[in-house]
């Protein structure tokens, strides 16, 4: 399996990575070590989580993703070998997540956040921590518009870099990266590395044929800041894999659980877009998840793709995706296609 360097940190990562959030909710443990021990002999070296995972996040199974790495770490019989990242939640009412305190990002909640992580991953480091999504108010989780607050309570990105330098200098920590974010958060902290504070190796948000809004200035400072994508949903939720298409609602995939949690897959302009490149993969002799994996692998400032699955057929499908390679008639074809329905799932 390919693999790419992740920022400037010197640590390479397998261009598939395995996202982990249906543990806990959608996956057993079993299920899940069973996918782990997969995913890793088929050459994936990168593991992505969140102290909030299971997804949808709930009390009940708040940290049990992490928990079923953490068992499968001492079963395996420790880290060789991989790359490790987990992600501190921003400002959010699930006090459930931090002993009754509304999250934040502040110094002192950073720090008991990658603590409580440490213990249920049965580590003493991670590789990467995330900075979930970011504490102010701007544009994201599907939220297209910008709306200024001058007055909003917000924890200034230099506190939280200053304490994310202060756990990569105990070793905590070998690096840390963004999620969820916006060119000026990216901006800000290049800014505070030029200050002395160590540099964002990554940038973990969405990436997808239906929603490609990270093109609209995040590529370039991908691309130009070795600050690389870390693509998430890069299957559209599995919408991509065309399994909802004609009104389907296969038991127990996540749309038909979830759907009104995450309907922008699901809208009509969505949907048409979703038939079309199911239609190409058709033509073009595709598995259609395979095609929509590829399409972001093959992306100049993408780092990793992060794949979720449900079922062992899914992960196999889906890692296999590593060795598809589209041709330049397929891709000007989904250049068409997106001309045609411009980022319809934002």
């Amino acid at each position: 399996m390919e693999k790419r360097p992740l920022g400037k940190t010197g640590m390479e990562v397998s261009v598939v990575c395995l996202g982990t959030m249906t543990y806990g909710e959608q996956n057993t443990e079993s299920e899940a070590h069973e996918q782990l021990d997969y995913a890793v002999a088929n050459g994936v070296n990168f593991i992505d989580t969140a102290e909030i995972y299971a997804v949808p996040p709930r009390a009940e199974t708040y940290g049990l993703t992490e928990q079923f790495i953490g068992s499968w770490l001492k079963k395996r019989g420790g880290r060789d070998g991989i790359v490790l990242a987990t992600k501190v939640a921003g400002p959010s009412d699930m006090t459930w997540a931090r002993g009754g305190e509304r999250t934040r990002h502040t110094r002192a909640q950073i720090f008991a956040a990658l603590d409580d992580s440490l213990r249920r991953l049965q580590t003493d480091f991670v590789d990467l921590y995330q900075l979930h999504w970011p504490d102010r108010n701007t544009n994201y989780f599907g939220a297209r518009e910008y709306r200024h607050d001058p007055e909003e309570a917000m924890t200034p990105l230099r506190e939280s870099v200053e304490a994310l330098a202060e756990l990569q200098k105990a070793g905590k920590i070998r690096a840390y990266g963004l999620s969820n974010e916006t060119p000026w958060g990216v901006c800000e902290c290049l800014r505070l590395a030029d200050g002395g504070l160590p540099r964002p190796a990554s940038v973990q948000n969405p990436y997808n044929l239906l929603n490609r809004n990270y093109e609209i200035g995040m590529a370039e400072m991908s691309a130009r800041e070795d600050c690389g994508l870390l693509a998430y949903s890069p299957m559209a939720f599995g919408a991509l894999s065309g399994k909802y298409l004609g009104g389907k609602k296969p038991e127990g995939a996540r749309l038909t659980l979830w759907g009104d949690r995450f309907g922008r897959y699901g809208k009509p302009e969505a949907m048409r877009a979703t038939e079309s490149y199911a239609a190409l993969a058709k033509k073009r002799g595709l598995n259609p998840a395979q095609m929509a994996l590829a399409f972001t692998m093959e992306r100049p400032f993408l780092t990793s793709s992060i794949i979720g699955a449900t079922t062992m057929g899914q992960l196999r499908e889906n890692i296999a995706a590593a060795e598809v390679k589209l041709d330049s008639e397929t891709m000007r074809e989904i250049e068409e296609i997106h001309n045609r329905f411009p980022n319809p799932a934002v």
